[in-house]
């Protein structure tokens, strides 16, 4: 349990125990060394004051209906959409009447596998109805609640809606400026909780999200799991919307069989005909269940121990090569699982391979487009493989292969399940553990992802039946079996992460006092559960003495946190609002605890390596995780970088962070899990950046807020500040740019230099083919030439002490194009708008005066306002004009005022 390298740490325990009526007085936990004799810790666990959870009610009875011919649709565009089938299936026959035929708000709970996208659909073809019938606004928002379910989505949609009824689909970005862009032309808007939380916080300002006809939330049980609470705030939200605003609000949930489904579904504001909580046996695929224990306690012999039992299942299990998915803790397993089912199928049968179904000379077009060499020797096997790390072409042609029948076993990592719309006839979980680098130890699977798993042995078109093998830990056994088998409870987290919620609820306006935050909690899940599971909650009892104490002792200490980092203050300790570092936070997403560290650590004398750390300690990073045999690899990698540290302590993610954005800087491939690593790192990066720079500038510290947007401009273009700008360009390395630096005649450092060269020279220097020079081209033509001027009003007349108002003018050389187009970023992970910021500045004193983001298509007019100094006189600022997204475009001018005397001066001494 213990490892000696974690030894300093604590360690956190958690146990699943069965409980039986009558109550037990106590239960004892031992705590016994495998070495010492006599050093045993005894801790008795008493259940005199516990309250166990309120019963539930029943589910609901799959009705026997007559399944429901797809024409009932009554609409010949509709009934198109879905050609593959000719009748609906029970469950969706259940719930057509109220989701197709009614407004009213509903929750469909069903297993997985069960057709509950297909509910949805018929929400939004009601709601696409409405929209001619009542001549309303359509504007549907689908929330899946990780990333991958929400591209599955979009592909599926943009095809079905998009080209079947000329529906516009989008998928949002994360980026706050595109987003509003496609909310408003949007009519199918495809969402993940926090992309939606960020846009929606502002609700009162933004109409189109008051205008929402549909809200549907897909796989809502995952409240109970690690993004719960940004779920369960967006739905309290749009619940809260509907019940200000005169449009209704739709909200539909979809979810696996659940034991509370009814708490649920009076949260989402469902009626009684419209909750639906069907047991966890109404599949319309039945589905058998074998759950066998591995009785090994070390994981990784246990992990060995499986791969035996895994073979024979699929042999036994998916007979006529039929096929079989394989789930495994990560990709290291994938690849051994992958080998080891190969060697022993071949060991069997040399000529023909139990999972061959093609001969290796028909599958060979396909191998040789695979780059994974592991991969290349399986799949003439018929063994396929995918995990995060392969390349998107690799998992497509698997992914073809296993689609089509011509390669019968694919094994994957587990957080493929969500995602990967690939399903079978069998599947085996392979294991059901994982390495939590957070906590150094082995943890469970969620049971979520465990349905999730089952929930892919199921082909409703092709089998009468699915098949799911288990493998665990032998003492988990018993624990499966009930869990599996029954609905399970979800309980909401929300009352832990409170105070980014009640920060962003303070600066829209929604909470203004504390009786208002306490109302605020009762829109949410959590007040529903406190009363049905109080000891899970923290409360003594359920009387509403009891309640009203827990939620406001829960208000004072979440407020007054907030309080201490200076995000917003109390006055007569009722009175809240918000304040600037709050602000800040809200606008940019980002935690209370990542601002109140940048607020606290960063001083007008910081230099580029404290930036960096400061901009690593944010709390956005403390989630990264650390997978075993990883710290290795990051100790080189910090090793090798301009600025190492004294012993790195490489479990500690915000160090993790720290070298990943160093190596981006230097263009140093990391592979593997690093990458996807790397990836959210820079993605947060973005906004983390933009928020320090609103902290400096509140500060008024010049040099700093000018050296956080370089950082930004690198973040972007994955180099440092001090390489050659010409590095931005495609195609270019470090030798070309020395080349071009000394070029005779006159050295070319800038990418206008390059661009003003004739071009035969130009050829000369780069020595390049025709296609490379066109994508140079591409990139010249994209890059920002902006020309700026400005002009101080009534600049005749500026006197001390006032207001001077500069106006500026800005106007992009399109070069023909319409619109700009996002930014030329291959090594950014997303597509970006290019921002910029505008600076007022005192380079004598390094005072920051005034600052204005601005975003550019073609032209603007912007205005800045700062004060006049107090001292009569010539005065000169600098005027910055700074971009977030590529170097070597900034532009600095210098502006001088002259300052008057202020008006009426001599005539207030004499009175005095």
């Amino acid at each position: 349990m213990l490892k000696k390298q974690y030894i300093d740490e604590d360690h956190t325990l958690n146990f699943t125990v069965p409980i039986c009526e009558p109550l037990p007085p106590q239960y004892f936990i031992r705590v016994v060394s495998d070495k010492w004799l006599g050093s045993q810790t005894v801790l008795p666990v008493s259940f005199r004051h516990l309250i166990l959870p309120e019963k539930c009610p029943p589910p609901t009875e799959l009705l026997d209906l007559q399944p429901l011919p797809v024409t009932a649709l009554r609409n010949t565009s509709y009934e198109a959409l879905y050609q593959d089938f000719k009748h609906f299936n029970p469950v969706q026959t259940q719930v057509f009447n109220v989701l197709y035929n009614s407004d009213d708000n509903s929750l469909v709970a069903a297993p997985t596998g069960s057709g509950k996208t297909i509910c949805a659909e018929f929400a939004i073809l009601r709601n696409h109805q409405n929209m001619y019938e009542k001549d309303s606004i359509m504007r549907v928002v689908y929330i899946a609640p990780l990333e991958a379910i929400a591209k599955e989505r979009y592909c599926d949609w943009e095809k079905k809606f998009g080209k079947g009824l000329g529906l516009r689909v989008v998928e949002l970005t994360g980026e706050t400026a595109m987003d509003l862009k496609l909310l408003e032309k949007g009519q199918i808007i495809i969402s993940t909780p926090e992309k939606w939380d960020a846009l929606s916080r502002r609700w009162k300002q933004r109409k189109y999200i008051q205008q929402v006809s549909l809200f549907i939330i897909d796989e809502l049980h995952l409240i109970g799991g690690q993004g719960g609470p940004v779920l369960e705030v967006i739905v309290s939200r749009m619940r809260y919307i509907a019940s200000q605003v005169e449009n209704k609000i739709r909200i539909v949930a979809l979810s696996t069989s659940l034991l509370n489904a009814k708490d649920l579904g009076e949260w989402i504001g469902a009626t009684s005909h419209g909750l639906f909580n069907f047991p966890p046996g109404v599949r319309p695929v039945p589905l058998e269940i074998h759950i066998q224990g591995v009785d090994i306690a070390n994981f990784e012999a246990r992990m060995q121990a499986m791969t035996k039992p895994t073979y024979t299942a699929i042999v036994q299990h998916a007979k006529n090569g039929k096929p079989a998915i394989v789930f495994v803790p990560t990709r290291k397993h994938v690849r051994l699982t992958a080998v080891d089912l190969m060697t022993y199928s071949s060991m069997e049968n040399e000529e023909n391979p139990a999972f061959r179904l093609r001969s290796p000379e028909e599958l060979q077009p396909f191998v040789e487009k695979i780059s994974e060499e592991t991969l290349r020797a399986t799949l003439p096997y018929g063994v396929g493989y995918l995990h995060e790390g392969l390349s998107s072409l690799d998992q497509e042609v698997v992914s073809q292969l296993f689609e089509v029948g011509w390669i019968q076993v694919c094994v994957m990592s587990s957080s493929l399940c969500w995602g990967v719309p690939l399903s079978a006839h069998l599947v085996v979980v392979m294991g059901t553990q994982y390495y939590d680098g957070r906590e150094n130890a082995h943890t469970d699977y969620p049971v979520t992802d465990l349905l999730q798993m089952m929930g892919h042995a199921s082909r409703p078109l092709l089998d009468n039946s699915g098949k799911c093998v288990i493998l665990c830990h032998a003492p988990r056994k018993e624990y499966y079996k009930r869990f599996l088998h029954e609905a399970f409870p979800v309980e909401s987290h929300l009352h832990h992460f409170l105070h980014d919620n009640f920060n962003a609820e303070v600066v829209a306006g929604v909470i203004e006092n504390k009786q208002d935050a306490v109302d605020y909690l009762t829109w949410t899940f959590t007040y529903r559960r406190l009363t049905q599971n109080p000891n899970y909650y923290n409360l003594q009892g359920v009387s509403h003495r009891h309640l009203s104490d827990h939620l406001s002792e829960l208000v004072e200490n979440t407020l007054s946190d907030l309080e201490s980092s200076k995000c917003i203050s109390i006055e007569d300790d009722m009175d809240l609002s918000p304040l600037n570092l709050g602000m800040i936070a809200s606008y940019y997403y980002i935690s209370y605890t990542t601002i109140e560290r940048f607020s606290s650590s960063l001083t007008p004398k910081t230099k580029m390596k404290g930036l960096l750390e400061i901009l690593a300690s944010a709390s956005e990073y403390a989630q990264l995780p650390i997978r075993p045999g990883e710290e290795e690899v990051l100790r080189k990698l910090i090793n090798h970088q301009r600025f190492s540290f004294e012993n790195p302590r490489c479990t500690d993610p915000h160090v993790k962070a720290n070298a990943l954005l160093q190596a981006h800087f230097s263009r140093q491939h990391v592979g593997g899990n690093l990458a996807l690593d790397q990836r959210e790192v820079l993605l947060s990066a973005s906004r983390l950046l933009q928020a320090m720079v609103d902290v400096i500038s509140s500060n008024g510290w010049l040099s700093l807020a000018l050296l956080a947007m370089e950082l930004s401009q690198m973040v972007t273009q994955a180099m440092w500040e001090r390489d050659s700008m010409l590095l931005q360009l495609p195609h270019f390395t470090k030798d070309l740019a020395k080349r071009c630096q000394e070029n005779p005649g006159k050295s070319i450092e800038t990418i206008f230099d390059l661009v003003e060269m004739e071009d035969d020279e130009r050829h000369e220097l780069l020595q390049m083919k025709d296609q490379q020079l066109l994508d140079i081209a591409k990139f010249c033509n994209r890059f920002p030439n902006i020309d700026m001027s400005y002009d101080v009003i009534d600049g005749e007349n500026v006197r001390a002490g006032e207001d001077v108002m500069l106006q500026v003018t800005l106007e992009r050389d399109l070069e023909g194009k319409t619109e700009v187009g996002p930014v030329d970023a291959p090594r950014y992970p997303k597509a970006k708008e290019e921002g910029w910021w505008l600076v007022v500045g005192d380079t004598k004193s390094n005072q920051l005066l005034a600052i204005k983001r601005v975003s550019l298509q073609r032209k603007a007019k912007v205005k800045l306002e700062f004060a006049a100094p107090a001292e009569v006189g010539k005065k000169t600022y600098t005027l910055y004009f700074m971009c977030d997204s590529y170097l070597g475009c900034d532009q600095e001018y210098n502006l001088s005022i002259d300052v008057k005397e202020t008006a009426g001066a001599d005539e207030d001494s004499g009175k005095e």
